[in-house]
């Protein structure tokens, strides 16, 4: 893969993982059955793509791997149930914009967890983002369906901030896939439970949308993000991913009439903006790039 490619291949696994709200509201299903749905073909294609990629060997997984992909499993399966509670109760855009708070958090929690110094402009993309968070909702009712969809979303970024550095904890050991697949097998027997007695009411129709979350806004966009790491450096790769919101929010604002406000759309141009600049920044430190985990949005 050269340079262009990866590149090339980075936008189109941030287009999928922007659509990810859009085909979870096209969906008429609960959020549980999106869930278990989404998984259980994301393992297809993740096996899929791990069987075809010779140079993804898989780790014989010890006791505290399993211990830590269980754990993840079990955060990537509240992070995408939270996340589709917002895209029904507030729409595609407040989902994704109140999502991408998650490099805020990530900041936080690495300084808390790792012990590691926040340094100047990571202060500043906390302070940008919750200033962007505040613009992005209209107003500060719990009775909202905005504001209770804001809330839903900034609690799937918590949780996938909380993914993000479970996965840094055994980074290094277990290939990328190999991780998420193990992780996407999890979600899907937490969801089963709830999910098994209303798989038999849902309709053809969303189960093409369900399918095609789990194939391509999980396992290509997945695999494609994986590929590209390995021409392209992970602050390049976090800079695509900021692009995602847009994706989402363009696609929402086509297919459902979702206009957004002036005052979101500066709330969520504030938020890229920060997590763009701040990825740049954070390039030459010994840190990762701040978003350069792999999306599992």
């Amino acid at each position: 893969m050269t340079p262009r490619t990866a590149l090339g291949a980075l936008h189109i696994g941030a287009l999928m993982f922007g659509l990810t709200g859009v085909f979870g509201k096209l969906a008429a299903a609960t959020p549980a059955v999106i869930v278990f749905g989404r998984a259980a073909f994301a393992v297809v294609a993740l096996a899929f793509f791990a069987r075809i990629a010779s140079q993804n060997a898989w780790q014989r997984l010890q006791a505290a791997d399993w211990r830590r992909l269980a754990l993840g499993g079990v955060l990537l399966a509240g992070h995408w149930v939270s996340f589709f509670l917002a895209v029904k109760v507030a729409g595609v855009a407040i989902a994704t914009l109140g999502f991408a708070s998650f490099p805020a958090f990530t900041v936080i929690l690495e300084g808390l967890v790792f012990r590691e110094r926040i340094r100047t402009n990571e202060i500043v993309l906390v302070a940008l983002v919750s200033v962007g968070l505040v613009l992005v909702t209209p107003a500060f009712d719990l009775a909202s369906g905005a504001t209770a969809g804001l809330l839903w979303a900034v609690l799937s970024g918590l949780l996938f901030s909380l993914l993000s550095l479970t996965n840094r904890a055994g980074s290094g050991r277990i290939p990328a896939v190999q991780a998420a697949l193990c992780q996407n097998v999890v979600v899907a027997l937490c969801l089963l439970p709830v999910a098994a007695p209303q798989l038999g009411g849902v309709r053809a129709m969303d189960w093409l949308w369900i399918a095609l979350l789990g194939v391509f806004c999980t396992g290509v966009a997945h695999s494609l993000f994986v590929a590209s790491l390995a021409v392209i450096k992970a602050r390049t790769a976090a800079v695509v991913f900021a692009l995602e919101p847009v994706y989402g929010i363009t696609v929402a604002w086509l297919l459902f009439d979702e206009d957004p406000t002036l005052r979101m759309l500066a709330g969520g141009a504030l938020i890229i903006v920060a997590i763009v600049v701040s990825s740049r920044l954070s390039g030459g430190s010994g840190k990762n790039a701040v978003g350069a985990q792999a999306p599992s949005h």
